[in-house]
């Protein structure tokens, strides 16, 4: 597959998208149809209780659905449509998003993504599930 990504493409794919540089979002793993990404819970990306916005954990869940589906199927994708479920009030100091391909199909992916949250001792928490449908569209004509 010519559009195949590694982790350093896959990063530059990542730093190359402003949003994700405003959240500080690292991938740290990528490959076999799996990818984490992390990024440090900041006192700016809270809401009015002082747990991380719903709004940060959706963000990860879509991006990291969609570096999963990329470790499967390659780089030419868009996110088709994901669920999200909070399952607990996020708080620690980092926000860790682990998705893996669940079945990958000619024009669609099918992703799960664990979001968790890490506190100052290193201790795991889930807090968030999603699953996501990532779109392969059609090559374009002459392209």
């Amino acid at each position: 597959m010519t559009d195949a990504l590694d982790l350093t493409l896959a990063q530059k794919v990542l730093a190359a998208q402003p949003f994700s540089n405003l959240l500080g979002a690292r991938l740290v793993a990528f490959g076999e149809g799996e990818a984490t990404l992390e990024l440090d819970i900041r006192d700016d990306l809270r809401q009015q209780n002082g747990f991380l916005h719903g709004g940060v954990l959706a963000y990860a869940a879509d991006n990291t659905l969609t570096f999963a589906a990329g470790a499967a199927v390659g780089a030419r994708l868009l996110t088709a449509g994901f669920t999200i479920d909070y399952l607990r009030p996020a708080d620690g100091v980092l926000l860790r998003a682990h998705a893996q391909v669940v079945r990958a199909g000619r024009s669609r992916v099918v992703c799960r993504c664990d979001l968790s949250v890490v506190d100052g001792t290193g201790q795991e928490t889930l807090c968030a599930v999603a699953q996501g449908t990532i779109a392969v569209p059609e090559p374009t004509r002459g392209a």
